[in-house]
């Protein structure tokens, strides 16, 4: 695994690209959203929260970014019918993908294993690592359709690194990587769709605060501030870097 820490403070053109990020409303996901714009890409804003979404929509007009898009979606209740309302929306406004990016993602409990509640890792694991895979399946027909297209699986060091009591959290972290290297190996022969899995490291979260609630959160870096090797992944910089796991700090 390698570091993109050097990329961070960097800045790279995604102008004219379309990306689609999910968890937009808060956390990493509305910091690369803003980021992303301020680079140029028109953002498809992925998440549950409406009003949220509409306050990144409007910083980002604000700061004169491209308009973006919003595109509510409850990841822990949408059926079939409604992921392919977003393919379809996806295809019939832009025409192509040419970024996706899995920033969403719940904690669930911090407890043993033995005392777990059922009902909360069916429903973690649903939202972190089935809900990336079906979205990569009805949204890669429209990556596909990019000259250059990039998707980033958001990782976490419970990966690399397994911690007891992290449970659902751990467990859907360490599938979705699994997930994210078949991606990367049955698209091996498609040279225009780039997989990568990306560990953020420690941020300035709603979710680092509820997993970490003893920690000064002014020693923990904002999500801005390792955005940057993202945006090289998303950008045309980023065909130099080999499919696989990264990390940003």
């Amino acid at each position: 695994m390698s570091s993109l820490q050097q990329f961070n403070g960097r800045s790279f053109s995604l102008a004219g690209r379309v990306i689609l990020i999910t968890g937009a409303s808060g956390g990493l996901g509305r910091a690369l959203a803003l980021e992303c714009a301020r680079a140029g890409a028109t953002v498809a804003l992925c998440g549950r929260n409406g009003a949220k979404l509409d306050r990144v929509y409007d910083e980002i007009v604000a700061a004169g970014g491209p308009q973006p898009a919003i595109a509510k979606f409850d990841l822990a209740t949408a059926t079939a019918v409604d992921y392919d309302a977003l393919a379809s929306t996806i295809e019939r406004e832009f025409g192509r993908l040419d970024g996706l990016v899995h920033a969403a993602a719940m904690l669930g409990d911090r407890t043993p294993l033995e005392q777990y509640d059922v009902p909360t890792w069916c429903k973690v694991l649903h939202v972190n690592l089935t809900v990336p895979f079906i979205l990569t399946q009805v949204l890669l027909p429209s990556l596909r359709k990019s000259a250059d297209a990039a998707m980033i699986f958001v990782s976490s060091g419970v990966v690399t690194h397994p911690r007891p009591f992290w449970g659902a959290y751990a467990v859907s972290k360490s599938g979705l990587e699994a997930t994210r290297e078949l991606w990367s190996q049955e698209l091996e022969g498609e040279r225009n769709v780039r997989v990568y899995g990306v560990d953020p490291g420690k941020m300035r979260t709603p979710m680092r605060a509820a997993a970490y609630p003893g920690e000064d959160p002014k020693t923990v870096p904002a999500p801005a501030d390792v955005c940057g090797a993202f945006l090289y992944l998303l950008s045309e910089a980023g065909r130099d870097a080999a499919d696989g796991h990264y990390e940003a700090q």
